[in-house]
């Protein structure tokens, strides 16, 4: 039997993604997001509301990157998402992260999130905070990487969000082979 939750914003499993920018000054700001995800072949769409410093920053610059958390990053991951860049304007350097200038966007990337997306800005629709990115170049530290050359989840344990309880969870193991297990009902 199921049970009715009601219209809510529950759906797994939830990126926790990090959005990295620059203010005015050059300073490097990150923000903890879960309402995102690829939109088109080359594109993001994140909701983020326009009180954020995020926000304005992305206006002003034209460009962000989106780096996807990992457990090894859980504390600090948090840190950027319950404190402000406004009130707050070395949030960086206080939960450890090193910044380094992508060389695609005129946006920060984070040396210790070992995957992001390096995008420039399409639209951001106040109505709605629908910021809408386009994604650039995808970079993946080396520690990550398989044998093929390409990111390994035996390697990286990206964190999903759990918006009923609270909490953050690492993804589990390999169940099934994508276009391929489906086969046996044909």
């Amino acid at each position: 039997m199921r049970k009715n939750l009601g219209a809510k914003a529950i759906l797994y499993p939830m990126p926790v993604l990090i959005i990295g920018s620059y203010d005015e000054e050059g300073i490097p700001n990150a923000m903890n997001a879960a309402w995102g995800g690829i939109s088109e072949e080359t594109e993001i769409s994140i909701c983020v509301s326009d009180d954020h410093k995020t926000t304005a920053n992305i206006l002003n610059r034209g460009a962000f990157t989106v780096s996807i958390a990992d457990k090894e990053n859980v504390v600090a991951a948090d840190y950027v998402g319950i404190v402000s860049g406004d009130k707050v304007p070395n949030k960086i350097e206080k939960c450890g992260w090193t910044a380094v200038s992508s060389e695609f966007v005129d946006a920060p990337l984070f040396e210790e999130l070992p995957m992001a997306l390096e995008c420039k800005l399409i639209s951001y629709d106040e109505a709605t905070c629908r910021l809408v990115g386009e994604i650039v170049n995808v970079c993946a530290d080396e520690r990550i990487l398989g044998e093929d050359g390409k990111v390994s989840l035996d390697k990286f344990s990206p964190i999903t969000y759990d918006p009923i309880h609270y909490t953050y969870w690492t993804l589990g193991e390999v169940v099934g082979k994508a276009f391929s297990d489906g086969k046996k009902l044909k």
